[in-house]
């Protein structure tokens, strides 16, 4: 099969690789049919994810069919329908028994295109199959899916929930990618009084008015003013950082109010300044996180009720052996104009045509 295959910084490849196979009695093997790109993924490119060894087929996120599976696998079976989990989950360990899969230590966590091949290919192991897959409705489009194996929980669980956003907060938003603007689409759920959302890029500060912001800012232009003069100068109660730099990280503890929330969620290749001198007496609960994937279940029948405005992320589409064209026109988003693009095979039903 073909898969795209990270080589060291700045090495990728569409490129010629072993086929997967069943290893463990819990795994299963799933074809492709949808596969997106994170901005982890180009943190890996950059070199920023030291643990991912050469030859390692990228990717934590597909939509497929399962096509085989090991003799433990209970709850899907060959021609399944799936979404495969950016988390790996074992299910046994300490840390899954309190749903905290993404630190599971059985085995799994973030695995796929990081410690072992991932899903940009066209065939993907999946170990622990009955916790790290999840069926899909017939009514769900592959390529919105695939939006709910990372991004959407991700902005959920570490964003929204870990910020504890509440009705009536005034939500501040650093980043509107794809990631930002999950983090807006799913705080609307919560009804706070306003969403700000800041970013550098004007067409991704228009994506954000469009899934919900209530007002934007231009990062270059003292956002926290702005926030100030919505807030009376109190701050924003809860801010989420999307962008994982050092300089937003800091915008973010300048935004927050006294006894607020700032929900890290950004990938961070470099360290941070934390100005405990300021920050000390403001009784500021910092949180990070990687995602654990619980709430993918919940997303999932949102998505298939029309809850959550998975379609309008999508940007840009290409068939699954366009992986390098899609990596340079997601890279360059601020040319672009990309916020998710999605590869994979175009379905067809198939029509019995009776003949005369």
């Amino acid at each position: 099969m073909k898969g795209y295959v990270f080589h060291g910084a700045g090495q990728s490849a569409w490129e010629e690789v072993p086929d997967p196979a069943i290893k463990e009695p819990t795994d299963a093997i799933v074809r492709v049919r949808a596969v997106t790109i994170c901005g982890t993924d180009l943190h890996i490119l950059k070199g920023d994810v030291p643990e991912v060894p050469p030859g390692t087929v990228l990717g934590h996120e597909a939509v497929g069919e399962i096509v085989e599976v090991g003799s433990d696998v209970r709850t899907v079976r060959p021609g399944d329908r799936v979404l495969v989990s950016c988390i790996t989950a074992c299910g046994r360990c300490s840390y899954c028994r309190q749903t905290m899969y993404g630190q599971c230590r059985g085995g799994g966590g973030w695995i796929l295109g990081h410690l072992i091949d991932g899903t940009q290919a066209e065939y993907v192991r999946v170990p622990y199959a009955d916790l790290s897959v999840h069926p899909l409705p017939a009514a769900l489009d592959s390529k919105e899916a695939v939006l709910l194996a990372d991004i959407f929980p991700t902005s959920y669980e570490v964003g929204v929930l870990n910020g504890h956003v509440r009705p009536g907060d005034t939500v501040a938003v650093v980043g509107a990618g794809p990631i930002g603007l999950a983090a807006i689409a799913t705080a609307r759920l919560f009804t706070p009084e306003r969403i700000v959302a800041v970013d550098l890029a004007p067409s991704r500060l228009e994506a954000a008015r469009k899934l919900g912001a209530d007002a934007v800012a231009d990062a270059r232009e003292t956002p926290e003013q702005l926030i100030a003069d919505l807030t009376d100068g109190l701050g924003a109660d809860v801010v989420i950082e999307a962008v994982g730099v050092p300089e937003s990280f800091e915008l973010c503890t300048r935004m927050v109010r006294p006894g607020g929330h700032v929900a890290n969620v950004g990938v961070h290749g470099a360290p941070a300044t934390l100005h405990l001198e300021d920050l000390w007496i403001k009784n500021i609960t910092i949180t990070t996180g990687l995602v654990d994937t619980y709430s993918t279940p919940t997303l999932l029948r949102m998505a298939a009720a029309g809850r959550l405005p998975t379609a309008q992320l999508v940007t840009h589409t290409f068939p699954l052996n366009s992986m390098e064209e899609a990596y340079d026109v997601f890279s360059r988003a601020g040319d672009t104009g990309a916020l998710k693009v999605v590869l994979g095979e175009e379905q067809h039903e198939a029509v019995a045509v009776r003949e005369a």
